[in-house]
């Protein structure tokens, strides 16, 4: 394995984006994963007069070459934003990642989202589309209960241009709003990730964990845990179906036993109408590594769970089938937080190349990681 090395970070101005018409309307073979570098940026790198950390989605914009990485950061330590940035795939011992610009995002009534819990959104999943030169992100809103007052703030997914400026929403189901009882979807485990088909023609938004009435969240030893993948219609813009997906029991113990525990889905990419890759993080205080498994998932005969209300009051639906096709267990290294993942541009060999990259939730005890296979 190569060795690894501390970022050389080049910083430069913003950069220049401009719509585009090019569709990419080919489906990636995807056979295996070969692990070529392993990137670490300092930790709470300034850039442009903001904090880079939080990194929590990430795309490639194959006509620019450039990617874009949307920050998780509630408009806390600087307003919500995303980034893009270089990142080489290849002389690895020379080249680092270069982030090339900061763009916040912009509220309807064009100013940036302010520090203020009752209304600032849960950046997780962006993702660029091609056909319409839009970027695409997703919020986890939030659900805070307490004596104090409560604050309810629904999940979404919101369509931007390349300045930040809001240009509109996509229609939210009812399962999927934040309520102050226990139904619905659970605090930060709402719209983790998203993702088009590459014609363009439907987006897939995920959830992270279960809603209380589809099953409890993922346990050591669970099979209930079901999620649902929301499919939109992109001509129409409205939800089309949606899908019941298994996760994976919690990887490990956490030490002590009673300490927390979490198994979820960090992020989806499409590979057509039917077939997906679907990340799975896996995190046990007390154990140094995320567990980190990457699943093939088809749809073609999954059952359309549109109208089922609980995932738990009926068996008379098919999930999504999944295979196991990558474990980052097998990797000789920290693997922290890992929560994005696109693909990237060829090889010389002309093979494709798959990047993941970690939210470090701005902790000095986390790193903020981009690791760069190769797709055979």
């Amino acid at each position: 394995m190569r060795r690894y090395m501390l970022l050389g970070i080049l910083l430069s101005g913003c950069a220049t984006m401009h719509n585009t018409n090019v569709k990419d309307t080919t489906t990636p073979v995807i056979n295996s994963l070969t692990l070529l570098h392993k990137y670490i940026v300092p930790h709470n790198m300034p850039f442009n007069g903001t904090t880079v950390g939080g990194l929590s989605g990430i795309d490639y914009d194959s006509a620019r070459k450039v990617y874009y990485m949307i920050c998780d950061d509630r408009s806390e330590r600087q307003a919500a934003r995303f980034y893009t940035a270089q990142v080489p795939v290849g002389n690895f011992d020379n080249d680092s990642i270069r982030f090339t610009g900061v763009t916040y995002l912009r509220m309807p009534d064009g100013n940036v989202y302010p520090a203020t819990k009752s209304i600032v959104p849960d950046p997780e999943a962006m993702r660029y589309n091609a056909h319409t030169g839009h970027l695409v992100w997703s919020s986890e809103g939030e659900r805070i209960i307490s004596a104090q007052g409560n604050i309810i703030n629904d999940p979404g997914v919101f369509e931007t241009d390349s300045s930040g400026r809001y240009i509109g929403s996509y229609p939210l189901p009812e399962q999927f709003r934040m309520q102050a009882t226990e139904n619905g979807p659970r605090r930060n485990g709402v719209f983790e990730g998203l993702g088009f088909t590459p014609d363009g023609q439907h987006m897939f938004v995920s959830l992270e964990e279960p809603r209380y009435e589809d099953g409890p969240r993922a346990g050591l030893k669970d099979t209930t845990a079901y999620v649902r993948i929301i499919k939109y219609a992109m001509r129409s813009g409205k939800p089309a179906a949606q899908y019941a997906y298994k996760l994976e029991p919690v990887a490990h113990p956490s030490i002590p036993e009673s300490a927390f525990h979490v198994n979820g889905i960090s992020d989806i990419l499409v590979l057509s109408e039917t077939e997906l890759l679907v990340m799975e993080r896996s995190f046990s205080t007390g154990v140094e590594n995320n567990s980190i498994r990457v699943f093939k998932v088809n749809l073609q005969n999954a059952t359309n769970i549109s109208t089922i209300h609980s995932l738990q009051g009926t068996k008379q639906f098919t999930p999504v089938q999944k295979t196991l096709f990558f474990n980052f267990d097998g990797l000789d290294t920290f693997v922290d937080n890992v929560e994005g993942m696109t693909f990237g541009p060829d090889l010389p060999n002309g093979h494709k190349t798959l990047i993941f990259v970690v939210d470090n939730n701005f902790d000095k005890r986390e790193e903020t990681q981009f690791y760069i296979f190769e797709v055979r």
